[in-house]
């Protein structure tokens, strides 16, 4: 009984022209042939299974053909034989792991001088060269760079990284990529119907995602599912045999993302994670398809980019209208972040739930670019006139611009910044609106005019307003006095934002007036009785008196005022701004006022 030669060895390419994936190679080095422009020294470096040195056999089978050079030799020829089996004394392959030392390349040194024993030229092979020491390719710079004309060397190395400088800049270097997919799946298709075995299609493909870009890792892979199913391969073997998710099971994943059902997505999780798949694999698998879904809403519907099957490529057309493009750039990376921290997981379910429910949090963000633009956009629309209640103004609108953080879509805009000095805002959703007030033929009760005007205001601003007394409304100018005690208050309100937001409000209730707030000596009148405009009066020497502040005096000490963190953040502006932003309540006070904001 002849011993079983695995696919890997027994489908090998033998020539140029049965290389799979490498046609910029194979095509250059035919060419090279041709012309006669044949090189010294070769570097042939690219992921492990992608034809590295089995190209290398074919170039040294083209070089010591019978009557060679030539590209295009006879697989019988006796010489290419020969080096296909092993056997020639002309051309040496060596394992650079094992013979990384200085002996061994001082050896080489040696044996390249003599010439050939058959054919036109000596050829070394040197397989994983990169494992040579410092001092071994240091050792073989100088027969490198200047070898004797019958010899040359063939270098094959998946981590070109590692090879110095000098010995890279003596050779031309080749990189070879990863087969794609499609290829993968057309030669292993080759492959079964010269065993006599029927595969399906959704197992080929699902061999190919498993390969990563490696036709050995797929051939092998093959190799062992005719061990374990026979003559008749279907995908669910070949799911079951190497832990992958079904194709159908990424794609139900994928949308129950793009369409915020979390709880599909996590049932589908624990139906994979309970089946034993690889949960390494499924977040890979789910990268590389949001990848292929970017690319498909960015490139058109062009599957030229795309390595995917028929069935894919509908789920792709469809999946496309299910989120714009920049939620899926949005899901790409939360998905790409989890990938680097899934190694170190201990709960890996547990971290892949939570990696699903951020996706789901990420598809439905939208940046902060996008609610500024909004937000600008509603306040070039917002008509002049205020509602019902005391709005802000146009000033204090402006956005507070901070980081890029994503705010959900659903989310209403962010009110202004919760200063408790800042103008009267809006008050909270489910407030009761203020009537407002009929315009009076007669003359207008100044204490009448500013209830209203306190009961329209907000919580926020309510309770200075109210410690102020009405004093005089005359000459279109209403005056507000506060007594000492109650001072600090009328130093939160008197602010030009707040006397104008004010003065809208009067001008809605039809009672157009500028507002002056005013300290007054001693405590405020009882009953709000109208008193003249506060005039100061000079003081005598002898016994001075208190002074009445005049618009631009300040009370000589500022009672500071105390703000609860606790009742503060109760308000519901200041939650809603919280909850809105992600923010934390850190400290509470008031600024110092300014020259420019006195009454």
């Amino acid at each position: 009984m002849s011993s079983y030669q695995v696919i890997a060895r027994k489908y090998r390419p033998q020539r140029f022209q049965d290389v799979v994936g490498q046609e910029h190679v194979t095509q250059t080095l035919a060419n090279a042939i041709k012309s006669g422009r044949i090189a010294h020294a070769y570097l042939f470096c690219g992921p492990r299974g992608t034809g590295k040195t089995t190209i290398a056999r074919i170039f040294a089978k083209a070089l010591n053909c019978t009557g060679g050079p030539n590209a295009e030799f006879e697989e019988s020829d006796p010489r290419c034989r020969e080096i296909a089996e092993g056997r020639s004394l002309d051309v040496l392959e060596i394992d650079g792991a094992s013979n990384n030392g200085v002996e061994q390349v001082r050896e080489l040194r040696e044996t390249a001088r003599f010439a050939p024993a058959s054919s036109k030229f000596k050829i070394y092979i040197i397989d994983e060269v990169h494992m040579l020491t410092t001092a071994a390719f240091n050792a073989l710079l100088k027969t490198l760079e200047e070898p004797p004309a019958h010899v040359k060397f063939l270098f094959a190395t998946t981590d070109p990284e590692k090879v110095l400088p000098t010995i890279l800049s003596r050779c031309q270097r080749f990189d070879l990529r990863r087969i794609p997919s499609s290829l993968i799946v057309r030669h292993l298709e080759s492959i079964a119907k010269a065993e006599g075995v029927t595969i399906s299609e959704g197992a080929l493909h699902a061999v190919a995602r498993g390969a990563d870009g490696g036709m050995r890792d797929a051939e092998s892979t093959l190799d062992q599912l005719i061990s374990f199913c026979g003559e008749t391969i279907e995908e669910q073997d070949v799911l079951s045999m190497f832990g992958l998710a079904a194709r159908a099971q990424i794609l139900s994943l994928t949308r129950a993302i793009l369409v915020s059902d979390a709880g599909t997505a996590l049932q589908e999780l624990d139906t994979l994670a309970k089946n034993g798949k690889d949960l390494g694999r499924l977040l890979n698998d789910l990268l590389v398809h949001f990848r292929n879904l970017m690319v498909h809403q960015v490139a058109k519907a062009d599957l030229s980019l795309l390595e995917v099957s028929d069935t894919e490529a509908a789920a792709l057309t469809e999946q496309s209208e299910l989120a714009p493009a920049d939620a899926v750039t949005r899901v790409l990376e939360v998905l790409s972040a989890a990938e680097g921290r899934l190694r170190d997981a201990v709960a890996r379910k547990i971290f892949l739930e939570v990696t699903l429910m951020k996706a789901i949090q990420a598809r439905n963000a939208v940046s902060l670019d996008a609610v500024l633009r909004q937000l600008q956009q509603l306040r070039e629309e917002a008509p002049s006139g205020g509602g019902g209640t005391i709005g802000i103004p146009a000033v204090s609108r402006e956005p507070a611009r901070s980081g890029g953080a994503a705010i959900p879509s659903n989310a209403a805009a962010p009110p202004s910044s919760p200063n408790p000095t800042s103008a009267v805002v809006p008050p909270p959703p489910g407030s009761a609106p203020v009537a407002k007030p009929a315009v009076a033929s007669g003359p207008v009760d100044p204490n009448v005019l500013w209830e209203q005007i306190v009961a329209s205001a907000s919580p926020l601003t309510r309770g200075s307003l109210q410690a102020g007394q009405p004093q005089s409304l005359e000459k279109g100018v209403l005056t507000v006095g506060y007594s000492t005690a109650e001072d600090s208050h009328r130093v939160l309100v008197d602010h030009e934002r707040t006397r104008k937001a004010l003065e809208l409000k009067l001008a809605e209730m039809g009672c157009p007036a500028t507002i002056r707030f005013v300290s007054l000596p001693g405590s405020a009148p009882v009953g709000g009785a109208p008193v003249e405009k506060a005039a100061p009066t000079v003081p005598k020497p002898a016994a001075p008196t208190p002074a009445a502040a005049s618009p631009k005096s300040k009370p000589e000490k500022v009672v500071p005022v105390k703000l609860d963190p606790v009742a503060f953040k109760e308000d519901p502006l200041i939650r809603e701004a919280l909850e809105l932003f992600k923010g934390q309540l850190v400290e509470v006070h008031r600024p110092e006022p300014t020259q420019d904001e006195g009454p």
